[in-house]
């Protein structure tokens, strides 16, 4: 899955995403509105990760 696959699924991910990363509000949710840069922005924030280790966070999820 890439960037334009989230982009395009969103609203069928976005539970999915709630799931993975718990710490994601339903505010933070709709603030990322299926854009890759705030999703990997989003999980800085709350995770504290990397860019390098949200990354990873995504790629592992989308598979």
């Amino acid at each position: 899955m890439n960037e334009d696959i989230i982009k395009g699924k969103w609203k069928q991910l976005k539970g999915e995403a709630k799931k993975q990363w718990g710490k994601l509000t339903d505010d933070d949710i709709d603030y990322i509105d299926g854009q890759y840069e705030k999703l990997e922005g989003k999980l800085q924030e709350k995770y504290g990760y990397s860019k390098e280790e949200a990354r990873k966070e995504i790629n592992s999820w989308q598979q």
